[in-house]
């Protein structure tokens, strides 16, 4: 398997794992808040507007391989 195809399929594979991760923050931080926890479940969904923007720039870069 050349460079490139293990670039591509590395990527990917970073992009789905993240994207999974994502939605699990998701859950998490409205239960945190359903829980009482307003602040914990700030700091996680600033994390995951952090991580929205990493994908993004997995995308851009699978884009430009």
């Amino acid at each position: 398997m050349e460079f490139m195809e293990k670039a591509r399929i590395r990527i990917d594979h970073w992009l789905r794992h993240n994207l999974d991760h994502l939605k699990e923050y998701e859950v998490f931080a409205a239960e945190l808040e359903e829980a009482g926890k307003a602040d914990s479940a700030r700091h996680i969904r600033e994390m995951v507007d952090l991580m929205a923007r990493s994908v993004q720039c997995l995308r851009r870069a699978e884009e430009a391989l």
